[in-house]
């Protein structure tokens, strides 16, 4: 039986090539390597440290809730992006139209967790759900993982192929898989597959390759069963996360404890954040529950 549900929260700390400068007022500005990017942030609801902020542009969101909008850049940015580095795995940022830059930098923490609990095992088997463009699957094969990496998106995939050709990654071993990542997990159950770790990252909602479309609070109870199915007690974890959802991290902290219940280990749930390097402060930013051996 697994432990009582314990919370938390996880900090992201600045690094060479990412740092929340300033936030407040509904907005948050940070700096992508040698760019200043200014995006909306509800939940910055107080002050920001400084009345003026300096930056290469500015997401100005649409009007509806889905994250439309677009980009005002005022100074010259390279519409193709820019290489980023952290630890060993460089990837290229750029101004996407769905307000973020091409990764998660409030991960960072999750990608380190992840590599403590498969360091010393011999070629760990782990999956990348909802994968994106592949900076989680390469911290993690960088550390010796045999890496399943899914999305849905083939520009996705192609765009995390190429951050591993950038990173000298590109002759790991990492299936990269264009799929529906519910259907896929499923699969993965009826043919007798384990892994040592699984993390994903399920949007709100989204549609496969096929048309298929995802619903989080709909799907991600089956999807939680199948991924339970995919591990067992010699596994080491599972690392949910979940943004932009009116929901509490208690919720798919209980979600995963349900699931859990017969596998030995710890199961835990709390909020991510970034620390502002202006003053400090914590700016939260996404829920996440874990199940780890």
């Amino acid at each position: 039986m697994t432990q009582d549900l314990n919370v938390s929260t996880l900090i992201g700390e600045p690094w060479a090539d990412y740092g929340l400068i300033d936030s407040g007022h509904g907005r948050k500005l940070e700096r992508y390597g040698a760019y200043r990017f200014i995006r909306p942030e509800p939940q910055a609801m107080w002050a920001p440290a400084q009345p003026q902020w300096d930056a290469h542009g500015e997401f100005v969101p649409g009007s509806d809730e889905d994250g439309g909008g677009r980009w005002n850049l005022t100074r010259p940015v390279p519409r193709e992006g820019w290489p980023l580095t952290w630890n060993e795995v460089r990837f290229t940022a750029q101004n996407t139209p769905f307000r973020h830059l091409g990764f998660f930098p409030d991960m960072a923490p999750v990608w380190d967790w992840m590599r403590g609990r498969i360091a010393g095992m011999d070629s760990p088997e782990c999956m990348n759900l909802f994968g994106y463009t592949g900076v989680g699957t390469l911290a993690l094969a960088a550390k010796g993982a045999r890496m399943t990496h899914v999305d849905a998106s083939k520009k996705s995939v192609a765009e995390a192929k190429a951050n591993a050709a950038l990173s000298g990654m590109d002759d790991k071993p990492v299936r990269w898989m264009i799929d529906d990542a519910a259907k896929f997990v499923g699969r993965e159950v009826r043919r007798g597959k384990r892994y040592d770790g699984i993390i994903l990252d399920p949007p709100k909602w989204g549609r496969g390759p096929n048309g298929e479309v995802w619903k989080l609070e709909e799907g991600l109870p089956a999807l939680i069963a199948d991924c339970r199915q995919l591990l067992d007690a010699d596994s080491r974890f599972l690392f949910l996360t979940v943004y932009a959802v009116r929901m509490s991290a208690l919720a798919i902290g209980e979600l995963v404890r349900q699931q859990f219940a017969d596998l030995p280990g710890r199961v835990e749930c709390g909020e991510l954040g970034v620390r502002e390097e202006a003053r400090g402060l914590v700016l939260p930013t996404a829920i996440w529950a874990r199940w780890s051996r």
